[in-house]
């Protein structure tokens, strides 16, 4: 039967990379708005960060605990997944540089320009530097690695600007790490959106930074560490502090092995076999790149252009409308008269949101119970529940902690319901809970009611307003039975 599979069926790994490489294309698209292509570039790279941190890394742990075990889909190995893989990026990365390339060339003429140091007017040259001795240089940790000075735990998608360091016939490392507390770019005085990005500035001065120094081959790199990491079964057993158990896995995550190697230049022979040995990689898993290797900045720029300019780079703001259905007042009377259907983004979460904040105030509401994926962080709905449970309602929140890359985020937010006297779960050993369900039970002329909520989205207010989901809100009839039914 597998062999039979094989036929017809593809490696899952490499059919997710072939999904990415679409969204690449989405960024090659003449008729997208150019900062929307940017952004387009800005989610492949996302994607990738995350593939190789949860799928490439879950691979390596194969390879150490059942390197023979194969896949149902290809019949390949683990290990064999993982060069495919690799060989399989290698030629994206390029592909990926090329578009950047090509898109930031375009928005030259828009006044929109990502700096290189060496294209600054020699005004802009000054007030980089004298920005620099006096707002970076002060909150740098620069580091020597050398005979006394070990090599330092470089932390998961953060940015290093590296060099070699030589003093006194004597050679060694420097490492700056890129404060993450500081913007990603720094924005030139006048009326054009000129920026240069950070890791270019620190990588342009270091020999401020390492005054007594001869500095060469500078550089900057990001490791992407194994993020698929979960909560210990064992630990569990120790302790039934869930919550806990999540804050150490997501810290645990900041020390994982080394899947990835992302450099800006070229590194030398003697400096790739360096890396190689500090973070126990081969060299195919090493990539060089011609772009940032954070694209987040993209986002805030579009959000900030000039009204004209955005017009001409980004597609017309959407907004999500009110829905048809429901209509101005009391949203608990018209679900009790038909259910209500939403469709987003096209229609807005707020009826929803509307019906939550209308049963934390309500006399006859008893209960509201609710299981929770994923949350924006800001949430109007953790604000509604916890009013509810403060005014004496009982309030249920099942919060999936797993949900991956949210697990602090959903900390916070069980940590801010049980403050307010919410009783909060975190769902089944074995299991995640995906599920988009809410029960608001009240009682009506001596009967218990319910009103239902179920979709196929999070309650997240941002993404309500990206992402086709539906949202159905009923309301079911229930009677307790009489002593002669029993």
């Amino acid at each position: 039967m597998s062999k039979e599979l094989l036929n017809y069926t593809q490696n899952r790994e490499l059919s997710w990379l072939k999904f990415n490489q679409r969204v690449l294309e989405e960024a090659q698209d003449e008729s997208v708005p150019l900062l929307e292509r940017m952004k387009f570039v800005a989610i492949f790279t996302s994607n990738l960060d995350e593939f190789f941190m949860i799928r490439v890394g879950s691979l390596y742990d194969m390879v150490h605990t059942d390197a023979k075990a194969k896949d149902s889909r290809s019949g390949m190995t683990a290990q064999e997944q993982i060069h495919a893989i690799l060989t399989e990026v290698a030629p994206l990365y390029k592909e990926r540089d090329k578009t950047y390339a090509e898109i930031k060339k375009e928005l030259h003429p828009y006044g929109v320009c990502g700096l290189d140091y060496k294209e600054l007017e020699p005004q802009e040259k000054k007030y980089v530097k004298h920005y620099f001795k006096n707002q970076i240089l002060p909150i740098l940790s620069p580091q020597i690695v050398d005979a006394n000075h070990p090599f330092p735990h470089l932390l998961n998608k953060e940015l290093y600007v590296t060099a070699s360091l030589k003093m006194d016939n004597k050679s060694m490392m420097g490492i700056v790490p890129v404060p993450q507390f500081v913007s990603d770019i720094l924005c030139l005085p006048g009326h054009d959106i000129r920026y240069i990005r950070m890791e270019k500035v620190i990588l342009e001065h270091l020999n401020l930074v390492f005054p007594k120094y001869e500095v060469s081959e500078a550089n900057y790199i990001c490791v992407t560490r194994n993020a698929d990491v979960s909560p210990d079964d064992e630990a569990l057993e120790v302790t039934d502090d869930f919550r806990y158990l999540m804050q150490q896995t997501i810290h645990k995550r900041r020390r994982m092995a080394v899947v990835r190697l992302e450099t800006a230049n070229k590194l030398s022979e003697e400096t790739q076999k360096y890396f190689c040995e500090k973070f126990e990689i081969e060299p195919n898993q090493i990539f060089r790149t011609k772009m940032p290797m954070k694209l987040d900045y993209i986002f805030g720029i579009s959000g900030n252009l000039p009204e004209a300019m955005k017009r001409s780079l980004t597609y017309t703001p959407f907004s999500p409308q009110n829905s048809g259905h429901v209509a101005a007042g009391n949203v608990m009377r018209q679900i009790k008269k038909k259910d209500i259907l939403l469709f987003y983004p096209y229609e807005s979460m707020d009826p929803f949101l509307r019906l939550i904040k209308e049963a934390s105030v309500n006399p006859d509401v008893m209960t509201i119970k609710i299981t929770i994926y994923r949350l924006a962080k800001k949430a109007r709905l953790v604000e509604y529940l916890c009013a509810a449970a403060e005014n004496g309602k009982e309030v249920t929140v099942l919060i999936e902690l797993r949900a991956r890359f949210d697990e602090q985020n959903n900390i916070g937010w069980s940590e801010r319901l049980e403050e307010a006297g919410c009783r909060v779960i975190y769902g089944f050993d074995g299991y995640k809970v995906h599920s988009k369900i809410c029960l608001i039970t009240y009682r009506s002329r001596g009967e218990i009611q319910y009103i239902t909520q179920i979709g196929t989205g999070n309650y997240n207010e941002k993404t309500a307003a990206m992402y086709t989901d539906l949202s159905l809100m009923t309301c079911l009839l229930y009677t307790s039975p009489s002593p002669r039914d029993s």
